[in-house]
């Protein structure tokens, strides 16, 4: 691994506040600018449907290249850098309906979580109208949550968090773990956080064996297609309902797609290559 053209990174809460202080500046420069552009020009460009999308996107940039040029470049000598590497196919044929049965499991316990009460009903009116304004717009939705969630958050949650724990010495299965419960908490909302821990899980899981981000980030665009396609046709983010079948069913589907692919993608597949 020395000769390694990828980064020895190791993280720590220093990478942490390195990452949510380039967070915080990536858009808070946007909002800034806007705020020029509307003294400038009379218009405020935050009531445009791609604003909310170019404050994400400049986020998680920003909070990238902090982590490269801060932490990453004056300890290792070298830029960031990710393997991307594609597999064999046999590999897509156990990871995917690994991912479904996750999303089937995933549903159900997410289904058992409140949207009423005192706390929870406002809680749950205030994030479903937060959901609204980014599914408005199908494609600005799908833009947003297939192609750039995925690409930006397995490269902060996998690519940076997961490795460097495990750079650091963290036991595989911890760092998998903490990276995916970090990654269920920015989410800001029990209903979010469990379909996240578990989809977390399994894209560390397979990112993990494959050493390789494009996996991830591929499961993790399925994931939210499926989201994306569920809330814009069945106005209700539920296999359940869109298929007319009980929860429990849907729970006994998932747990044996999961159990199965899982078993197979972990205790018989061989990975066919290496980061070097």
């Amino acid at each position: 691994m020395e000769n390694s053209r990828y980064p020895k990174f190791t993280f720590t809460w220093i990478g942490g506040l390195v990452l949510l202080a380039g967070l915080m500046i990536g858009t808070m420069s946007v909002s800034f600018f806007s705020t020029i552009w509307k003294i400038a020009f009379r218009e405020n460009l935050q009531l445009r449907d791609w604003f909310f999308m170019l404050t994400n996107a400049a986020g998680f940039v920003t909070a990238i290249a902090f982590f490269d040029f801060i932490i990453v470049r004056p300890t290792t000598k070298k830029k960031l850098n990710f393997s991307f590497s594609p597999t064999n196919f046999y590999t897509y044929l156990l990871i995917f309906p690994m991912m479904i049965g996750m999303m089937f499991i995933a549903e159900f316990i997410t289904a058992q979580i409140p949207t009423t009460g005192p706390f929870f009903g406002k809680y749950y009116e205030f994030f479903s109208e937060l959901m609204n304004q980014i599914t408005y717009d199908p494609v600005l939705m799908i833009i947003m949550t297939v192609i750039m969630a995925p690409i930006f958050e397995e490269i902060i949650f996998r690519g940076i968090i997961q490795k460097g724990l495990m750079n650091k010495g963290v036991a595989p299965w911890k760092a998998i773990i903490y990276a995916s419960i970090i990654f269920g908490l920015v989410h800001g909302n029990p209903w979010q956080f469990v379909g996240a821990v578990l989809l977390g899980c399994v894209l560390g899981l397979v990112y993990y064996k494959t050493k390789s981000l494009l996996l991830p980030m591929l499961l993790h665009g399925f994931n939210n297609l499926c989201s994306s396609l569920l809330i814009t046709y069945t106005k209700n983010e539920s296999f359940s309902e869109a298929f007319k079948v009980s929860e429990w069913i849907i729970l006994a589907v998932g747990i044996v797609l999961f159990s199965l692919f899982c078993y197979l993608f972990t205790t018989k597949y061989k990975v066919h290559y290496s980061e070097i």
